[in-house]
């Protein structure tokens, strides 16, 4: 049996191990990732302490034994706040290692906020780099992209006989962006992100695939199809940021900036003048603690002969 939390970034939900003895093996993630016939997720990510707090306390592995008083708010030393890091280690849903996914960063860093690993502030190593991050609320978590967004590379690539237009963007992983003409309420985004997540011209890493809606200067809507996971997800964390980025350097955008995600949820980018950095806040909650059952873990059942 292993301890779990159930996290979630404005509809992206995660699975999230607290310093488990072990990482699980990509078999085990995308049994648990799988909804309806598991515990369900878009990911999953293992949390552990990194540096000299690393060797205080219990580990969180219990579930809600493992809480600290993170959620009672800012009344550590700053001094604490600052040399407290964290590292992560993410899956998407089918097992294959992502080295970003900033919905999730978010979400570990909450975490680690629940369990009292920090109070306020923590530095969150990734697979694409280390990242700031700061509690807003207990449901909200703000994070400092350190790592560059690289400019827009306009790409147009052909679907079914159809050319589609768009821009490539790397924000830790590839994203492929179209300006949609219409409502994104009729985008074919399973289908088409579908298509475009494996084509060639994205190969052999593949993309994840992102329609656009530029309201007006200060807003968005962003519709996201995540590799990894195969479908459109309720919102992601990079897509928002490329789709800022994108709306930015084509003069469609001024920051602060707020998206609006498939899950309900705004999320606020802003970027730095002076250097350029982007940062990315919104909703990022704990929803559960449990234990994951044997069950979860059990195979999909042959199909019944006809």
């Amino acid at each position: 049996m292993t301890a779990f939390f159930k996290v979630s970034g404005s509809g992206n939900d995660f699975v999230a191990l607290a310093e488990p003895a072990a990482d699980p093996a990509p078999e085990q993630i995308h049994a648990w990732c799988r909804r309806g016939v598991s515990l369900g997720a878009d990911g999953l990510f293992v949390l552990r302490r990194t540096g000299s707090r690393a060797a205080g306390g219990g580990g969180g592995g219990d579930g809600d034994r493992g809480r600290g008083d993170g959620d009672e708010g800012g009344s550590g030393e700053a001094g604490a706040d600052r040399a407290a890091e964290i590292s992560m280690a993410y899956w998407n849903a089918g097992g294959d290692v992502a080295d970003l996914c900033l919905n999730g960063t978010r979400c570990a860093a909450q975490l680690a906020f629940h369990l009292g690993w920090a109070r306020s502030e923590v530095r969150v190593h990734t697979g694409a780099g280390a990242f700031r991050a700061r509690r807003l609320d207990a449901e909200r978590v703000a994070l400092d992209l350190d790592a560059e967004v690289a400019a827009p590379r306009e790409l147009a690539v052909e679907v079914d006989g159809t050319p589609r237009a768009g821009w490539s963007v790397r924000v830790g992983v590839p994203h492929f962006l179209m300006q949609w003409p219409g409502s994104l309420e009729e985008a074919p985004v399973v289908e088409l992100g579908r298509a475009l997540r494996w084509h060639a011209a994205f190969q052999p890493a593949g993309t994840n695939v992102d329609f656009v809606s530029f309201a007006d200067s200060r807003r968005l809507e962003v519709r996201t199809y995540e590799r990894g996971v195969e479908d459109e997800t309720l919102s992601c964390g990079t897509g928002v940021a490329a789709a800022v980025a994108l709306g930015l350097a084509l003069g469609r955008l001024s920051a602060p900036a707020t998206v609006a995600t498939r899950g309900g949820f705004d999320l606020a980018v802003d970027r730095d003048p002076a250097t350029g950095r982007f940062t990315l806040a919104g909703d990022a909650r704990i929803v559960a603690a449990g234990t994951l059952l044997p069950g979860a873990s059990a195979g999909t059942p042959p199909a019944r002969p006809r």
